[in-house]
């Protein structure tokens, strides 16, 4: 890919992908592994992360995350850092969307408690697990898929467990940027998308979701870092 460095020696640029079964982490997976990257993309259960990867194609490897477990997350840290050695790209798409009718006022501690963890947590500790692989990549790039729910500067009633777990991750990302001067590190608005999650009168598709994800995930040297982005433009936080 023209613009992006740290990619010499000949051997495929490996790129993974949480929630990777469906909806807009699946497209981000196709559509990387259409610029030659290997894909690991992850599901909450093995078959559907396998599945998917044989649809997408050669270079794809399914693998099970659940994305709230710790314990999952080093597994699947091991099974990277044993069988194939490098990452190049992480995109921390897998995410929960729960009570989203309820108000602040009346939402179960349990909602709070597992959307931090799947949202917010568990893309930190992820990032934590595999970034001496991502800092020596050369090109490494994170990208946090967040949303406008999480702008504090619009921020409304809307899905108050989602919500602040998505404000604790534009936040996590700032952080992680500063601490990763080798990579580049951001997170992206992908808009409302028709996905499981989104439903089917989002206005935007897959492909549209993907874009900014895909963007971000292959951004040359002189990219940014730190920043927040929809439609490949900054918006506030």
């Amino acid at each position: 890919m023209a613009g992006l460095s740290g990619s010499g020696g000949g051997e495929p640029r490996v790129a993974l992908v949480t929630g990777g079964s469906r909806g807009i982490g699946r497209e981000v997976a196709r559509q990387l592994a259409g610029q030659g990257f290997r894909v690991v993309v992850t599901s909450r259960k093995r078959r559907p992360a396998e599945a998917a990867a044989r649809e997408i194609g050669d270079g794809v490897t399914g693998h099970q995350l659940e994305a709230s477990d710790p314990e999952s997350i080093r597994a699947l840290a091991t099974f990277v850092k044993r069988e194939i050695g490098r990452v190049d790209v992480l995109v921390n798409n897998a995410a929960v969307l729960l009570a989203d009718g309820e108000s602040i006022l009346k939402i179960a501690e349990a909602a709070f408690v597992e959307s931090w963890r799947a949202n917010a947590l568990g893309p930190l500790l992820l990032t934590r697990e595999l970034a001496p692989l991502l800092s020596k990549s050369g090109a490494g790039r994170v990208v946090n898929v967040s949303s406008g729910a999480g702008q504090i500067s619009s921020m409304t009633t809307y899905a108050p467990a989602y919500s602040i777990s998505k404000a604790a991750l534009n936040a996590i990302t700032v952080m992680l940027a500063a601490a990763l001067p080798n990579a580049k590190v951001n997170c992206v608005d992908p808009g409302w998308v028709r996905t499981d999650m989104g439903g089917p009168g989002a206005p935007r598709g897959v492909e549209q979701g993907a874009d900014t994800i895909v963007w971000l995930a292959t951004l040359p040297a002189s990219g940014p870092t730190g920043g927040f982005f929809r439609d490949r433009k900054p918006i506030a936080w």
